[in-house]
């Protein structure tokens, strides 16, 4: 069976089916599944979604392969899954399913501007899974934060007061969500074998370093050096344990910092350039665009 890929815009069709529908230009869609709107034989298909794919199930339930890997979805249950996974649903409770499902566009989160320093890195979930299991609360809280998606789109009618409000929506869902998976991560301390906790540890020493030194270290040897392992080793565990390169979780510190100081700091490329360690105005603007797709004076404009 053929994989489908689909693009945001191409989800605006999920408005014949859902009693509850926005969507804010190609930004993000908001729809809501239940039992009246399941169409199990497009659900089926295998597909790869360019954007971020949060999903949020009060009811129901059912069961999805997300690049291969398959999950079962519960009640109580958030689904998180990143741009261009290729996922498929193989079973539907659609006599009792009901979820909502945000769709985000790569280039709205690329403006989402999170602070580094209020991420508490040490309490990094130890394994890497697109579902959470949410306790009645948690549930109800990131509910909250959906439905706000749908109301802004559907009753502001300024599209720069509905940006700005979508963008700082995000982020505090992020945190918000992060703040439950730190609970959760600490409040469930069980043994696990040794050679697992080494690797965790190694993983989280390797965040909160970055955390500390990616406004003057983008070397994947350094951060190594650091823990006293080969290069090779640390790109292997990170990648393993996060789905992500080593060299791409520095980048992604460094593009956020670069993003606060352009737009919020009042420094100048050059001076934003010097404070992030670039031998100069160039080197930092080849970096800049080669990750984001724009140049630092066209993100400053933006």
């Amino acid at each position: 069976m053929d994989i489908y890929s689909v693009q945001l815009s191409q989800l605006t069709h999920m408005k014949k089916y859902s009693s509850d529908y926005s969507n804010l230009d190609e930004d993000y869609i908001f729809s809501r599944i239940t039992p009246d709107n399941v169409r199990p034989q497009e659900a089926s298909r295998p597909m790869r979604i360019n954007g971020l794919t949060i999903l949020l199930c009060l009811d129901g339930g059912f069961g999805i392969d997300v690049n291969l890997d398959h999950y079962e979805i519960t009640s109580n249950s958030v689904l998180a899954i990143g741009p261009d996974s290729i996922i498929k649903f193989d079973r539907i409770v659609d006599e009792k399913i009901d979820a909502y499902v945000l769709f985000v566009s790569p280039d709205f989160m690329k403006d989402i501007n999170l602070d580094i320093n209020a991420i508490n890195l040490a309490y990094m979930p130890k394994y890497h899974t697109p579902v959470t299991t949410l306790t009645t609360e948690e549930t109800r809280v990131l509910r909250k934060y959906l439905e706000m998606f749908h109301i802004n789109a559907t009753t502001n009618s300024s599209p720069v007061y509905m940006r700005n409000i979508a963008r700082c929506l995000m982020a505090s869902m992020i945190y918000q969500m992060m703040q439950f998976a730190e609970h959760r991560d600490s409040a469930n301390q069980e043994e696990e074998p040794v050679a697992l906790s080494r690797r965790h540890n190694y993983v989280r020493d390797f965040m909160v370093l970055v955390q500390k030194h990616h406004c003057r270290e983008r070397s994947v040897a350094f951060y190594a050096d650091k823990l006293f392992i080969s290069a090779k080793y640390l790109s292997l565990i990170i990648k393993e344990s996060t789905g992500k390169s080593a060299a791409d979780w520095i980048d992604e510190y460094v593009i956020l910092e670069a993003k606060n100081l352009l737009r919020y700091s009042g420094k100048n490329i050059q001076q934003v350039a010097y404070d992030l360690n670039f031998t100069n105005q160039s080197s930092f603007g080849k970096y800049f665009k080669h990750l984001t797709g724009m140049s630092p004076s066209e993100f400053q404009r933006s």
